[in-house]
């Protein structure tokens, strides 16, 4: 398979445009439309709850895993509720503020084994002696009120190098000779700032594959950045590694920028010069993004995250991806796209997305640019904090994480010609989303 599997997907997407948005494919939404009486239209839905419909084998964890699983989701109730839909994949981390203990609270009661749990550790943060990374799991296994973590992963690891950390390897295998951990996993979503342009997601996660310790990955992946992944789909394949999935809806970049922009209009505030070039060449590419949206009837932004979810679905090399929402309306659209598959239509909506707004995204894990930035402004890290802002709704915690970035923040791309946008191989007008990330994540 291999790379000419990653050019066929690619291309096949691509030229679904061709033929099938002229023939008029792209429908008007998943949901039907119905007419009242003075002549609006409202949506309508089956409301019957929706269920999980697919499970599969997560690796040599032997664990019949859902297709979907719950993300970095703040609402308590929600998780309860995918629980009783028949998700059984937690995703959460040491890092999430409360959610330990907003776990422990939902799987009280629960049968325990039928709910796979993973957690993360950061390796560059708290005590990291043998001892202190025992200390941190019975800390994490109080909070959750559970006599076992299913998978505890090293969290974003930056370099191949960090693999080899021996201390968190010893520590793991003592805790799992107790019990208390079942099986150690790693998370990767590109470094913090991109120092070395060899240490990739990719060759991050295809040597910790070698490294034969790992026994499930989290990764991003979507229908925008399929490059660094799908090798290492590959080889999980292969080596019955478990994968989990995380950023695979890249969809409400345009639609939540596109609000904050006109937001800075309505403000008239004066602008620097540079400031206002750079938020000049972020706008001409959404004004032609949003004329490209309504020539082909894509403004609907859960009609694209939907075929998003199916995309990485239909690859048969991923066992479950992880889903943050936050309203229940959400959570049951999300549902009942378990058990279904990328159809026609869906390519040729990613495919239309893709052409008219694939330039506003930031692809998650790449960092190219950064290099070339005489600041050392973290773009990447910077981008990811925003997301974690506009699509998931932490904005204090990616405040705080914004404000704790040692060195140049984005505050400096305002007076900058704009090097990083320059040097991005997707066209993204990064520069003027930066100036607008900092706005947000600083409230300047």
């Amino acid at each position: 398979m291999g790379n000419k599997t990653r050019i066929g997907r690619r291309n096949f997407l691509k030229n679904s445009v061709l033929g099938m948005i002229g023939a008029g494919v792209v429908s008007k939404g998943a949901w039907a439309k119905e007419r009242e009486g003075n002549g609006t239209f409202q949506e309508t839905a089956d409301k019957t709850t929706p269920k999980i419909k697919d499970y599969r084998i997560l690796g040599r964890t032997g664990f019949k895993v859902s297709d979907l699983a719950t993300g970095s989701i703040q609402e308590e109730g929600l998780i309860a509720a995918m629980l009783d839909a028949g998700v059984n994949y937690i995703d959460t981390a040491e890092s999430y503020p409360g959610h330990h203990r907003m776990i422990g609270n939902v799987i009280k009661g629960r049968d325990r084994k039928s709910i796979f749990i993973t957690s993360k550790m950061l390796m560059e943060e708290g005590d990291t002696s043998k001892e202190g990374l025992i200390k941190r799991v019975r800390k994490a296994l109080e909070d959750m009120g559970t006599e076992y973590i299913d998978c505890m992963m090293m969290h974003m690891p930056e370099k191949v190098e960090f693999l080899k950390h021996e201390r968190f390897h010893a520590a793991m295998q003592e805790l799992k000779t107790e019990g208390r951990v079942r099986f150690v996993g790693i998370s990767n979503h590109g470094s913090f700032w991109f120092r070395d342009p060899e240490e990739t997601m990719e060759k991050v996660l295809l040597a910790a594959a070698e490294d034969g310790r790992f026994d499930v990955f989290l990764m991003a992946y979507n229908f925008l950045q399929m490059d660094q992944a799908e090798r290492v789909l590959e080889v999980c394949k292969e080596k019955k590694i478990g994968t989990s999935l995380m950023k695979s809806t890249p969809v409400a970049k345009y639609y939540i920028l596109k609000t904050r922009v006109e937001q800075l209009e309505k403000e008239g505030k004066d602008i620097h010069p540079l400031y206002k070039m750079g938020l000049t060449r972020f706008k001409d590419k959404a004004d032609r993004a949003e004329q490209f949206i309504q020539k082909y009837d894509l403004k609907n932004p859960e009609e694209i995250r939907e075929a998003a979810i199916r995309f990485v679905l239909s690859n048969p090399n991923v066992n479950t991806v992880c889903c943050t929402l936050k309203t229940y309306d959400e959570m049951e659209r999300i549902l009942r796209l378990s058990g279904t598959k990328l159809s026609i239509k869906d390519k040729a909506k990613l495919a239309a997305y893709e052409a008219g707004c694939g330039e506003l995204y930031c692809r998650h894990a790449c960092g190219v640019c950064e290099p070339r930035c005489p600041h050392g402004v973290p773009v990447n890290t910077i981008m990811r904090y925003n997301h974690y802002f506009m699509a998931q709704g932490l904005e204090k915690e990616a405040m705080l994480k914004y404000a704790d970035i040692p060195g140049a923040k984005a505050d400096v791309c305002a007076e900058c010609p704009g090097h990083c946008e320059a040097a991005c191989p997707y066209g993204v007008p990064i520069q003027g989303m930066l100036i607008l990330a900092h706005d947000q994540l600083s409230l300047a």
